[in-house]
């Protein structure tokens, strides 16, 4: 068996995942036949799996391979798409009103209107809206860097946070659904957020793939987050170069009016969080091979 063909800590994550999602579907989805169609995709998804793991202990191919660690990245997309049948499973509606009531009461104001009455300026907003943009492509860039220079370990050890910081992400838009400020307070811009190329790419984005609701954590900046903070650790001049998208990316996602401030808190808090434990997890000697080390 090679090495490439072990199921590895992040292959276990995502079969959880895959489990639990259906035990909720099954527990709480009525009228539950709307919800077969996701209980037949993730047990194909988990099949998937299975079968990937199997070709790379069989096979030593360099395209077998880089699926083998790349697929992760196929699946977040679809675990995101997913979450939109799953908004409203525990709550009728939106929270919006709390959120927002809590954050007036901190910061004094609701700083996605300041913004919209102080801050709306053309080429700031491409500016924010690029590094917004340059999220889209930044996971499979990450994984495809790491398997040019063979960093399974790192793949691997990455990918376990990543998924933890997705799904715990992903549960949180269920139970705790917010719809975002462009939805909420729509009717309380006076202005448009006007923009050359990156601001009309990513209403393109928005509106064709976008789930309505999953704004609470911001998946984006908690994501975004662990990968820098490996790229940091472990390639600093990239990380160097990183810092200042990521920053962008975390701006643009409430001056965007994807999401509140607090979203972006809590998001980072959970991306800084699982990266710290999971580089603990792996700095022990006995499970350093679970990284798949050089």
């Amino acid at each position: 068996m090679t090495d490439h063909g072990r199921y590895l800590l992040f292959d276990k994550l995502i079969f959880g995942y895959l489990a639990y999602i259906a035990l909720i579907c099954l527990a709480f989805g009525r009228p539950l036949s709307g919800f077969v169609d996701d209980l037949i995709v993730n047990a194909l998804l988990a099949v998937g799996i299975v079968a990937v793991v199997h070709l790379n202990r069989r096979y030593d191919n360099g395209i077998l391979r880089l699926l083998r660690y790349v697929y992760p990245a196929l699946f977040f997309l679809y675990f995101y798409r997913q979450t939109g049948g799953l908004i409203h499973l525990f709550f009728p509606g939106f929270l919006d009103y709390h959120l927002t009531t809590f954050e007036k009461s901190i910061l004094g104001i609701n700083f996605t209107l300041w913004i919209d009455q102080n801050l709306v300026n053309v080429w700031l907003n491409e500016i924010i809206t690029f590094c917004y943009v340059l999220y889209y492509p930044m996971i499979p860039t990450f994984l495809f860097f790491l398997f040019a220079k063979k960093r399974y370990d790192l793949i691997a050890s990455s990918l376990v946070a990543i998924c933890i910081t997705f799904f715990i992400s992903y549960s949180l838009f269920f139970l705790y659904p917010i719809e975002g400020p462009r939805y909420f307070f729509a009717d309380q811009y006076s202005s448009t957020l006007p923009g050359f190329v990156f601001r009309p790419l990513v209403e393109y984005i928005m509106a064709n793939s976008a789930v309505h609701g999953g704004c609470m954590p911001s998946s984006h900046v908690a994501v975004a987050l662990v990968m820098l903070i490996f790229c940091l650790k472990y390639y600093r001049r990239i990380g160097i170069l990183m810092t200042p998208i990521v920053f962008g990316l975390a701006l643009g996602t409430f001056y965007g009016r994807f999401h509140y401030v607090s979203d972006v808190v809590v998001g980072a808090a959970i991306g800084a969080i699982v990266t710290a434990l999971t580089l603990k997890y792996y700095r022990r000697p006995e499970n350093a091979d679970a990284a798949m080390e050089r």
